[in-house]
């Protein structure tokens, strides 16, 4: 005969274990990401990719800090998966934490990019329209200078101050610009 107090222990224990297992995982998770995430910034830091965006695209994002922090959460995501798995809780539940990660991402995005999209748009608007080119004088709200640059973001103009002020091209959108005749 089977005793059932020897079937109670290797549950318990065999649920103990898994839960023990569980919690090594996610600490692994923890660490490789803080890791990853360190390593990366470091590398991307050392290439000066937020300087090679910023001058060349024109995208003031600090992508060094974007890649790094979202290496870290992919790896802890994947080190909590695997130990809500070692743990034998249903897929129903993974799908939900997927869920709720994916929609916060996309929040988290939309927020980040709220001002960048409207801009980019701006600057098509720019282009098409020919409104305004490299050395015109223009006035905007309480901003009179010279055109030095526009770029996918913003316009870049030189005061009689010479002063150097950046104008979001949304703003274009939104006010009255004076462009005076050359």
């Amino acid at each position: 005969m089977v005793d059932t107090n020897q079937i109670v222990d290797i549950i318990v224990t065999g649920n103990l274990n898994s839960f023990i297992v569980a919690i090594v995982i996610l600490l692994i998770g923890l660490l490789a990401g803080r890791l990853a995430g360190n390593i990366s910034f470091k590398i991307l830091r050392e290439l000066k990719m937020n300087k090679v965006l910023r001058e060349n695209f024109g995208i003031r994002m600090p992508i060094q800090q974007f890649v790094s922090k979202s290496i870290n959460y992919i790896i802890i995501f994947i080190a909590l998966v695997m130990a809500l798995n070692q743990l034998g809780l249903s897929k129903i539940i993974l799908y939900i934490i997927l869920i709720l990660i994916l929609l916060t991402l996309v929040l988290f995005i939309i927020v980040a990019f709220k001002e960048f999209i409207p801009n980019v748009l701006a600057s098509f608007w720019i282009y098409q329209k020919r409104i305004i080119k490299k050395g015109d004088e223009i006035e905007i709200k309480d901003v009179t200078g010279k055109v030095l640059e526009i770029s996918l973001t913003e316009i870049k103009l030189e005061t009689s101050d010479n002063e150097i002020v950046y104008i979001p091209n949304s703003l274009l959108l939104k006010e009255k610009i004076k462009k005076s005749k050359n």
